[in-house]
C-alpha cells in the first residue's frame, strides 16, 4: 500500500510539473521549464522510494510501471477535469477500460 500512496503523490507532482503550465501560457517558456523542474524534484523524491519499496515488496519492474501508468491516468483525469476544465469524453473512458484489462493480464500468473 505504501508503494501505491507514494506513486500517487509522485504522479500528482508530475502532473502539475508537466501540464500545470498549460493554464498559464502567458508565462515565458524558460520560466515554466525552471518551475517544472523544481516541481519534478519532488516527484522524484516520492517516485524513487515508491519503486524501491515496490521492488522490496515483490513487484517486478513491469508491474511497477503498469501500476504507475494507471495511477498517472487516474491522477491526470482528475487534474484535466478539475484544473484544466477539460471534458471527460466517453472514448477516454473506453480507453481506460482497456488499460485496466492490461493491468489484469500484467498481474495474471
Amino acid at each position: 500500500m505504501r508503494t501505491i500512496i507514494l506513486l500517487t503523490v509522485s504522479n500528482t507532482f508530475m502532473t502539475f510539473a508537466w501540464y500545470g503550465h498549460l493554464k498559464h501560457q502567458d508565462v515565458a517558456l524558460w520560466k515554466v521549464i525552471l518551475i517544472s523542474w523544481g516541481i519534478a524534484f519532488f516527484e522524484y523524491c516520492f517516485m524513487v522510494p515508491a519503486n524501491r519499496y515496490g521492488a522490496q515488496e515483490g513487484f517486478s519492474g513491469f508491474q511497477l510501471k503498469t501500476i504507475q501508468e494507471v495511477i498517472t491516468l487516474t491522477v491526470f483525469s482528475i487534474f484535466a477535469v478539475t484544473f484544466l476544465k477539460e471534458p471527460l469524453r466517453w472514448n477516454y473512458l473506453v480507453s481506460f477500460f482497456f488499460l485496466i484489462g492490461a493491468v489484469y493480464f500484467m498481474f495474471k500468473k
